[in-house]
């Protein structure tokens, strides 16, 4: 992660629990795309909050939260706005499924998503539990793992009672 990533993510908060609770004040914002030579916009802001708020969201998620407070907003500006955002290191993304990309709250801390094929739900999990993975891999095969990245398919324990191998 690069000095200006890592000031960045600072901007976006830390990581509170499972969960991100994030908030980025618009001073922060603003500054930042100043030092881009960029002016922040309405739709920026709303993107953004979009996005910590709902924790991790594809674009058209995004688009229907943006919508409920500025109904002009269209698609094209929400996906190109988060384009921005990831450059700024205040967000990332990832895929959970054949669809399109999930954004969430960028930060320090990686984390392996778990998706559930029957209810949709996604959960964190610590990366730690893939490190003798990735450090095998990295020994035997040169292959080095982007954890942030790293998404595991299967059963949630609501969805599966605990009972699915």
């Amino acid at each position: 992660m690069t000095a200006e990533h890592r000031a960045c993510a600072a901007a976006a908060g830390s990581r509170a629990g499972a969960n991100y609770d994030r908030t980025v004040s618009e001073t922060s914002l603003a500054e930042l795309l100043r030092a881009r030579g960029l002016r922040l916009t309405a739709q920026r802001q709303l993107v953004l909050q979009a996005v910590l708020d709902l924790g991790h969201a594809t674009p058209e998620q995004v688009h229907t939260a943006v919508r409920e407070v500025a109904a002009g907003v269209n698609i094209t500006t929400i996906y190109r706005t988060l384009e921005l955002l990831e450059r700024l290191g205040l967000v990332t993304h990832t895929h959970l499924s054949h669809g399109s990309p999930t954004y969430h709250a960028a930060g320090e801390d990686q984390h392996v998503h778990l998706v559930c094929r029957e209810c949709g739900a996604i959960d964190e999990i610590d990366p730690d539990l893939l490190r003798p993975l990735a450090d095998q891999l990295t020994a035997q095969r040169g292959f080095w793992v982007d954890i942030g990245h790293v998404s595991l398919f299967g059963v949630c324990g609501r969805c599966g009672n605990g009972d699915r191998e």
